[in-house]
């Protein structure tokens, strides 16, 4: 049930950057305020996942999950461009997430 629960918050966490993108520098009604009930659901189900999950694997997860999927949403719908650097970027913090999960989610 946590990794339900963390998979719900990068869902939300992915929604609210996307709509902050569209918030247009919180000058848009809309998407202002998806952006701040996504942040405030991504927060409470991360916080529901840590009564089961690590800190460290729940945030590894959550933040790199967000962090990749942001990256090739702004590369791949956004018109940002897709550089090697980038694409180096987002395996290296996968990377990361996988070295920091080695001991096993507990």
């Amino acid at each position: 049930m946590a990794y339900v629960t963390l998979s719900g918050a990068i869902l939300a966490e992915i929604l609210a950057t996307t709509s902050m993108k569209y918030s247009e520098g919180f000058s848009r009604l809309w998407p202002s305020l998806a952006t701040g009930a996504g942040y405030l659901l991504s927060f409470v189900l991360l916080a529901h996942t840590l009564k089961s999950l690590s800190v460290s694997t729940a945030y590894a997860i959550w933040s790199g999950a967000g962090t990749a999927v942001i990256a090739a949403i702004g590369m791949l719908f956004l018109g940002e461009a897709m550089t090697a650097a980038k694409v180096l970027g987002v395996l290296l913090v996968i990377a990361g997430v996988v070295v920091l999960n080695l001991n096993g989610a507990h």
